[in-house]
């Protein structure tokens, strides 16, 4: 691997410089330390990645040569299709934003002291699209209500899960910012339609072949009238999207009459 490979050396924590009174405070402390350390700009060729200052809202990270902003979520054990987010009201905000962030999950095992896995999720998959709000809670001391959020990373389709670290292997840079920038496309596209866009890529992944019909994708028809409830033309949209997605070279015709396939 390249130079910028080289400071991915170890996959485990430092012990920490300051004491701890919970076990979230020491876990952010220690994984956030790791990715100041280790972490590098998936949008360019930036090997380290300055955290942005405490109490930013929804971020910790920024890019200092291309700006591009990551928010890190970490936890023990699988990975799973939920992430607990912060309050609903700033999230909506802050990716509604133009420089909404991008997502870092990382999954660590406490016990060995280290990452087994991370994945980045490109912002233009990481819209509100996929973050749904929790109901509201009174905490002790507060004269207000606060809600918090849900990330539905499990909504996500694979193609916006690039994963930096799989079972403790890691995956080289250069394949990492060849997959970034495979769906670069999607930043054209309005938030709502790259709601839409990330959905129906969704629905093609659910196929489960490289080479597929439009009635393949229509089986997902119920899946995604319940993302979209408002939306009475569910197939017509799925056909646009297919469109668009072939036009920007996500996908390609198929060998058969009548078939597309994964590029």
């Amino acid at each position: 691997m390249g130079q910028g490979d080289n400071h991915w050396c170890s996959l485990g924590f430092a012990e920490p410089t300051a004491v701890y009174k919970s076990g979230t405070q020491k876990a952010r402390h220690l994984t956030e330390g790791w990715m100041a350390e280790h972490g590098f700009c998936p949008n360019c060729d930036a090997d380290r990645l300055p955290a942005l200052p405490n109490n930013a809202p929804v971020g910790d990270f920024r890019c200092a040569v291309c700006a591009e902003e990551y928010e890190l979520k970490a936890k023990q054990g699988s990975l799973g299709s939920t992430l607990q987010a912060g309050a609903w009201s700033v999230m909506q905000t802050r990716l509604a934003a133009a420089n909404n962030p991008s997502l870092f999950v990382m999954r660590y095992d406490a016990i060995a002291h280290g990452v087994t896995d991370l994945i980045v999720v490109p912002r233009h998959f990481f819209t509100a699209a996929i973050v749904r709000p929790k109901n509201p809670t009174w905490p002790k001391g507060r004269s207000a209500a606060w809600q918090g959020s849900t990330i539905l990373i499990g909504l996500v389709p694979d193609a916006g899960r690039i994963p930096l670290i799989r079972s403790g292997i890691q995956v080289p840079q250069a394949e990492v910012r060849d997959r970034w920038r495979s769906t670069l496309f999607l930043r054209d596209a309005a938030a709502p339609a790259r709601g839409w866009l990330a959905a129906v890529m969704k629905a093609v992944e659910a196929v489960g072949r490289d080479e597929f019909t439009i009635e393949d994708v229509y089986a997902q028809e119920a899946t995604l009238a319940a993302l979209y409830p408002g939306n009475n033309n569910v197939r017509p949209k799925i056909r646009q999207q297919l469109q668009v997605l072939r036009d920007r070279g996500w996908l390609a015709f198929g060998e058969r009459r009548g078939t597309y396939r994964r590029v």
